[in-house]
């Protein structure tokens, strides 16, 4: 593998980013205002002349734990489009492995220094392809781009939420399953758990967890700083009972789970409306206080159609009702005959007796950035000493639908087609 730079989108290192003292390596790390990966090299180009980028980092961001200079993204499952036909989904690549790049904050660029590749136990490549039924399934059919419908996969996989342990090791949480898997330093799997028990090893996820939506899986995921627990986040309401049932609601799910004794627990965040497409990211501050992303699914700076609503928060679980079902019930706990997500808002969960999460703004993508926040997906974050949040992006591998179960170009407001960008911006938290 070459290596590849990220070169520096902005010049000027704003004061407030401030340089940060790496005791590893003994050196100064400055944080860049913003950094834009230089990625000329294409994965493949279609047959209507549509460059899909060699790319895709940035549907996760993690710091090295140890190496102040080091960070970890994450791609999804590959290039992918919603298709004409109904819950079918278009992917551009089949054989594409989901994969983490290691990247080196050196001399104002970022340089992409190791790819691992994700494997299943027996070392085997995974893929971004659907899972089958009773396995993770999303109810998603795959096509290729000459309209072949693909096979299921059981180790497919839909990369979303990444933790970089401080044993080396990472955990990543996906929108299929919804699954969370344990995998080594060279990608290889210790451990799949999901609600279905067909994971690696015998633990499981509670069984509500099956009624995700559709690519709205288990997006963000975090682990506690003294390393003891996983938190995951849901995207949007799940389909629990249905997709009718949950049309109004803006009930999301949040779940801990101890990585020693796989015990969970479970509690309720509201969304701000039912427009958003939901959370991407959570990352932990404490052992009760997060950030969550919370965005629209559009681009910022746009002419028509702008982006409104891109904004991190911080939560507090302390106080929230946790929302457990003790029978481990396909719908989980009921309240008065609904499950939490039909409870809808606020009011409904007080009515019920649940407390949600407190939320709190801490930080506008649109508004506190120095330049307009361009992109539609935000969708990393990554909290650095000294309170310096870092956001990532998910390029789609520079594409998007073109509205017939093909790709187009995706093109910024600029004019420019999306690349992965860092952002690092200080906060008050």
């Amino acid at each position: 593998m070459k290596y590849q730079a990220i070169t520096l989108a902005a010049l000027a290192i704003v004061s407030l980013n401030a340089c940060k003292k790496n005791d590893n390596a003994g050196t100064t790390i400055v944080y860049p205002d913003m950094a834009e990966a230089d990625n000329p090299a294409i994965l493949f180009t279609t047959a209507a002349g549509v460059k899909v980028y060699n790319g895709g980092y940035g549907s996760a961001v993690a710091a090295d734990p140890t190496q102040k200079d080091v960070f970890y993204m994450l791609t999804d499952r590959g290039s992918n489009v919603a298709g004409q036909v109904a819950n079918s989904i278009i992917i551009g690549k089949p054989d594409f492995i989901p994969q983490i790049g290691k990247f080196r904050l050196k001399d104002g660029k970022l340089i992409l220094e190791q790819v691992i590749e994700l494997k299943n136990a027996a070392g085997d490549k995974l893929n971004g392809l659907p899972n089958p039924a009773g396995m993770g399934a999303s109810g998603e059919i795959a096509y290729d781009l000459n309209g072949n419908i693909l096979t299921p996969s059981p180790d497919g996989i839909d990369s979303e939420g990444l933790v970089a342990a401080a044993d080396g090791t990472f955990w990543i949480s996906d929108e299929y399953g919804p699954h969370i898997v344990h995998i080594d330093a060279t990608g290889k799997t210790i451990e799949r758990i999901n609600p279905f028990g067909t994971g690696t090893g015998n633990r499981k996820l509670p069984a509500v967890f099956t009624n995700r939506r559709a690519n709205r899986g288990m997006e963000g995921l975090t682990i506690t700083p003294d390393g003891k627990t996983l938190v995951g986040m849901m995207q949007s309401p799940m389909y629990n009972p249905s997709k009718t049932a949950v049309a109004n609601s803006t009930v999301l799910r949040i779940l801990t789970f101890d990585i020693a004794t796989a015990a969970t627990k479970q509690y309720a965040y509201l969304m701000d409306n039912t427009s958003l497409t939901g959370v991407s990211e959570i990352v932990a501050v404490n052992s009760t206080t997060f950030l969550t992303l919370e965005r629209d699914g559009l681009f910022g700076g746009a002419t028509t159609n702008p982006a409104t609503f891109k904004k991190v928060f911080k939560i507090d679980l302390s106080n929230a009702t946790d929302i457990s079902d003790p029978a481990n019930g396909a719908t989980g706990k009921l309240y008065n005959g609904k499950t939490v997500e039909e409870l809808n808002d606020v009011a409904g969960l007080k009515g019920a007796g649940i407390t949600p999460v407190t939320k709190t703004v801490v930080l506008d993508l649109l508004k506190d950035l120095p330049t307009v926040y361009p992109h539609d997906k935000a969708e990393g974050l990554a909290l650095l000493p000294g309170n310096i949040l870092v956001i990532s992006n998910d390029d789609d591998f520079g594409v998007v639908d073109n509205g017939a179960s093909g790709f187009s170009q995706k093109i910024l407001s600029s004019g420019s087609i999306d690349r992965n960008r860092l952002y690092f911006k200080k906060i008050t938290l």
